[in-house]
């Protein structure tokens, strides 16, 4: 009985594949690839590791005459065990990340080796090494396929992968959730940087109106929403108008920069990476400014 059901199909599909996680069907793993065979976007003779017994046994789950391997996704082989030449190992932790398996010990600048009896032979693990240092090597003598690797081994490349695969979810999660805190304090900072900005550029003889606009302001501020972006515009453009003061007065007094000629290419292009920030930003200076100081490209950059 041919099954219809593309769930019920893919989770079928997935139990007669080999488990290798080794991307040779152009899939990111196994399940990946079932789910394409169960929509039917994907053929089911795309596993070198299943070989031809394994195109056999989807064959014969989907309803379909047995057909070649695609050699566009490699051939059937006798299953190879990565060894890593331990002399050579630099311990760059590369081949680690690639191994869909968990089959590598190793740690940052320490040497690296296979466990053999978890490596499913994937390959993925060589291309990675910068000093080449990682071999391929057929174990099984003449036996391929289906009959150089078993349901059990199968069964067990497929719960560690799983395993794998959900320790880099957690990692991804906690990194985010870093990210996100250092975000907020850094949004604090802003803010608190902000008001000291406003605070400092004040004359001293309008603090006590600057005091009483803000606080006819302030219950509105209250009640407005969050905006990082408006608050890093405004010290920002806070830094600038400080920056363009200071020029002008020491313009005045004979004693302006006097290395904004003939800058290297490598300082060129940081200010204009600088002008083009502020640009998205929505705080290049307007024509009048410009005028009035040097060109854009020569604002010295505000420190963030």
């Amino acid at each position: 009985m041919i099954v219809t059901h593309s769930i019920t199909l893919a989770d079928r599909i997935e139990d007669l594949l080999p488990q290798t996680q080794c991307t040779k069907c152009g899939y990111d793993a196994c399940r990946p690839y079932a789910e394409a065979v169960a929509e039917g976007t994907a053929s089911y003779n795309q596993c070198p590791p299943g070989g031809a017994e394994g195109v056999a046994r989807l064959a014969a789950l989907l309803g379909k005459p047995v057909i070649p391997l695609n050699p566009d996704n490699g051939i059937e082989r006798p299953r190879p065990l990565a060894v890593i030449d331990e002399q050579l190992c630099i311990g760059c932790t590369l081949c680690l990340q690639a191994c869909p398996v968990d089959a590598i010990v190793g740690a940052p600048k320490q040497m690296h080796t296979i466990v053999d009896a978890l490596c499913t032979g994937c390959d993925l693990c060589v291309a990675p090494c910068p000093v080449d240092c990682i071999a391929m090597v057929p174990v099984t003598g003449d036996a391929s396929g289906w009959d150089a690797w078993s349901q059990a081994q199968a069964d067990a490349a497929r719960e560690r992968h799983d395993r794998h695969t959900a320790r880099l979810t957690r990692e991804r999660e906690a990194a985010e959730a870093r990210a996100a805190a250092r975000r907020a304090v850094t949004q604090d900072a802003l803010a608190t940087a902000a008001t000291a900005a406003t605070a400092a550029a004040t004359p001293a003889t309008t603090t006590a109106t600057t005091t009483s606009e803000t606080a006819s302001t302030g219950d509105t501020a209250a009640h407005a929403p969050d905006d990082a972006e408006a608050k890093k515009r405004a010290i920002i453009q806070a830094a600038l108008e400080r920056a363009r003061k200071k020029k002008e007065e020491l313009a005045a007094s004979g004693q302006g920069p006097q290395n904004m000629q003939g800058v290297s290419p490598a300082v060129q292009a940081q200010i204009d990476a600088a002008e083009a920030r502020r640009r998205r930003l929505g705080i290049a200076p307007d024509s009048a400014a410009g005028a009035a100081s040097d060109t854009p490209s020569n604002t010295p950059t505000p420190k963030r």
